[in-house]
């Protein structure tokens, strides 16, 4: 079927709303725009779903949220595992808790149990209550930290992680197989409500989820010593941690957090930034203002469904700074194995970053004799490395990170919680604040101790109708051309994990990733930089991460420079 005859069976369909049917008569003479919405389906991978909310087959929309859930439902059922159901939740986006009913009926409708949060519900907590709650599977409406025009639908299966990657694979052809229209099932919502095959999830879950949290913390007394003195600052972007951040907060004995009132508000629309990113500096522009009133030591901020975390700390200028993504793991792995040695460390104790981490952190562990685990890129994979040593019993988990900003303490989830995170950040902050630093401090205090550490990373957007063949052209290119060197360097390894093999340059040795296939290529130069280069698995990009050591900051900037300088070639 052409783009235009998909077009216009949706204009024809008795299946299609009046309103969808309106906007879409709003495109008749925009052949680019129609082409764009119905040349194609929304690819469900290991992310799921996410994509621009218009009509359209290539779009978030009750349609094809209901399409993808007929996926997964016609996987539970082929598995025979409808009897133990399925948990949903939603962020604060435009149309979530619309997608989250949407999918609750599509579930209902193929005889599958659906428990559903009756409100807005961090990612984590979603993860945890598939945990908890003995569902086969768990699907949470949301587009993390895209722009306002964005929504996304994240699966979970039963060990409380993203979909695997041949359970996805499953779902979409699934997916394919079933129309649009003819073959999803759906009952109205409130009738399964009604029926009982719909049920909410009691707000006092919400008391679990804290106690596990709260559990994680590895020296909450330092808190108290510090707790009159302490200023945090809060805002959750106008997302799903408004409520169990703040609580989580003060039940560790902070005394004085000081939230962002404008954005405590639950508001799709994100009014107050454009893009609700706490990796942005942006972000924290309304957080500075109240903790320069306040004198806080510390702005903390939380994207829209709560996975991720930023923040911001005080320089020896006393001017607030952003910490990175890398620099805050680093800080939080130092500080946990701290505290650990002083409180007690686990038996056999383990962390996980994923290869596009700082490789900082691979010396603090190497340090302290803690195992460190490389994975690849997405949290699932730091799930499955808990998943496999919690079977075997021997090694402890003690934290898992990734530099885009996500981080988790503690099995009882499988995705990054800002939560934890954010108490693991004010229990660190007290510890540094009786010894009179900052985490500014703190940080600087690494690099003393490790050397010089940096990271740059850069998004490639090929977006159109063809961005998906430039992606694959660009990988393709370098797959069957690599460069010999960068910025001067000689590259002494090659990485391909599509076709899992290790290069040594120097030797010609071949050996495997020990990894899964995934299209990633890995350049480690003889400086022992490391430069990566994926396509994204939820957006029409290329991502270009730099991994760098040095000297000194000026010559970790340096090197970055250098690197970029020549990786904008691969895309000119």
């Amino acid at each position: 079927m052409t783009y235009r005859e998909n077009y216009e069976r949706w204009l024809a369909s008795d299946k299609v709303d009046e309103a969808t049917k309106a906007e879409l008569r709003g495109i008749a003479d925009n052949d680019g725009e129609i082409e764009f919405r119905f040349i194609k389906g929304l690819e469900f991978g290991t992310g799921g779903l996410r994509g621009t909310m218009v009509a359209g087959t290539n779009a978030m929309n009750v349609y094809t949220v209901a399409h993808a859930t007929q996926g997964l439902a016609d996987l539970i059922n082929k598995e025979g595992k409808a009897d133990r159901g399925v948990a949903i939740a939603h962020d604060s986006r435009n149309n979530s808790e619309l997608f989250a009913k949407t999918a609750a009926s599509v579930l209902a409708a193929n005889g599958i149990k659906v428990k559903i949060f009756d409100g807005v519900r961090p990612t984590p907590v979603l993860s945890f209550a598939v945990r908890e709650l003995g569902t086969i599977a768990g699907i949470n409406i949301t587009a993390s930290h895209n722009p306002k025009q964005y929504n996304g639908y994240k699966a979970y299966w039963e060990d409380g992680a993203q979909l695997p990657p041949d359970h996805a694979k499953t779902v979409s052809e699934f997916i394919a197989a079933a129309d649009i229209f003819d073959d999803v099932k759906q009952i109205c919502f409130d009738e399964g409500v009604k029926s009982g095959i719909i049920e909410f999830i009691p707000d006092s879950f919400d008391e679990i989820y804290i106690k596990n949290v709260l559990a994680e913390a590895v020296n909450p007394e330092v808190v108290a010593k510090v707790a009159d003195d302490l200023e945090i600052v809060y805002t959750p972007l106008h997302g799903a941690g408004y409520r169990l951040v703040p609580e989580v907060l003060r039940r560790l004995g902070i005394k004085h957090i000081d939230t962002v009132d404008e954005q405590m508000v639950l508001d799709g629309n994100f009014p107050t930034t454009d893009f609700p990113n706490p990796e942005y500096p942006e972000v924290f522009t309304l957080g500075i203002k109240l903790a320069e009133k306040v004198h806080s030591d510390l702005i903390i901020a939380t994207d829209p469904d709560a996975d991720r975390v930023g923040i911001m700390s005080r320089d020896k200028s006393g001017e607030f700074k952003c910490l990175t993504g890398n620099q805050v793991g680093a800080l939080l792995l130092d500080y946990i194995i701290t505290a650990y040695e002083e409180t007690g460390m686990p038996e056999n104790p383990y962390a996980v970053k994923t290869i596009v981490t700082s490789e900082m952190c691979t010396k603090i562990c190497a340090d302290h004799n803690v195992k460190l685990h490389n994975v690849l890129t997405g949290f699932k994979f730091i799930g499955e490395v808990i998943k496999k040593y919690e079977t075997t019993g021997h090694d402890n988990y003690i934290f898992g990170f990734e530099e885009s900003y996500g981080y988790l303490k503690g099995t009882y989830a499988r995705d990054k919680d800002s939560v934890v995170a954010a108490m693991l950040l004010c229990e660190m902050a007290a510890y540094y604040k009786t010894k009179n630093m900052t985490l500014c401090d703190a940080m600087d205090a690494l690099y003393e101790r490790y050397g010089y550490f940096g990271e740059g990373a850069s998004n490639i957007y090929m977006e159109g109708l063809d961005g998906i063949e430039k992606m694959k052209a660009l990988m393709n290119r370098l797959r069957n051309n690599p460069p010999a060197e960068l910025a001067g360097y000689r590259i002494i390894e090659r990485r391909d994990y599509l076709n899992d093999t290790v290069l040594d340059i120097d030797t010609g040795k071949v050996t495997s990733t020990g990894l899964p296939t995934s299209n990633v290529l890995y350049y480690k130069t003889e400086e022992n930089d490391v430069i990566v280069i994926r396509p994204s698995g939820t957006e029409p990009k290329i991502k270009l991460y730099i991994l760098v050591n040095g000297d000194s900051a000026e010559d970790v900037s340096a090197k970055i420079a250098a690197y970029d300088k020549v990786t904008d070639t691969w895309v000119e």
